[in-house]
């Protein structure tokens, strides 16, 4: 298992791209794209990427879109959607696109933070509970169950 998870920050403004960095570096590894376009590109080659932080508006392709294309596409990467747009309409829109979170600017780096380690958190507690299957045996954590002796363990 890899020690820091990796964060895609995905803005067309630098300043934000390097404050949300240094917010996070500490903690996280972090890739960068400046736009949709570019977020989509990084995202082909790079499948090691824990969490997408997007904001929604930008050049080439603005968020919304591209959280569409990543569901559409099957991709289940939780999107962190981090925007001044703070109408219920876009909240709403974003979520229903496929964002699992949704926090306007100005925000609080605590705030900023707890949504960050809840969104990752809940993948990893996710891919822990899958199911391992090892012939008949499935196992959970600390759970067996033998499919074929109808026992569990």
């Amino acid at each position: 298992m890899k020690e820091k998870s990796t964060i895609l920050i995905v803005d067309d403004s630098e300043l934000n791209r390097t404050v949300l960095a240094d917010i996070l570096g500490d903690e996280y590894n972090f890739i960068e794209a400046e736009n949709g376009a570019r977020a989509i590109e990084l995202l082909r080659t790079h499948t090691d990427i824990d969490l997408i932080l997007l904001d929604m508006v930008m050049p080439e392709m603005n968020g919304f879109e591209v959280c569409k294309l990543l569901r559409d596409k099957g991709r289940s990467t939780p999107v962190l959607i981090i925007t001044a747009r703070e109408e219920e309409k876009d909240k709403i829109l974003g979520l229903d696109l496929g964002a699992d979170d949704y926090i306007t600017k100005p925000f609080s780096i605590r705030e900023l933070m707890a949504r960050v380690k809840a969104n990752i958190r809940r993948v990893v507690m996710v891919s822990q509970a899958r199911p391992e299957p090892k012939g008949e045996v499935l196992t959970f954590g600390r759970l067996s169950i033998d499919r074929e002796k109808s026992s569990v363990t």
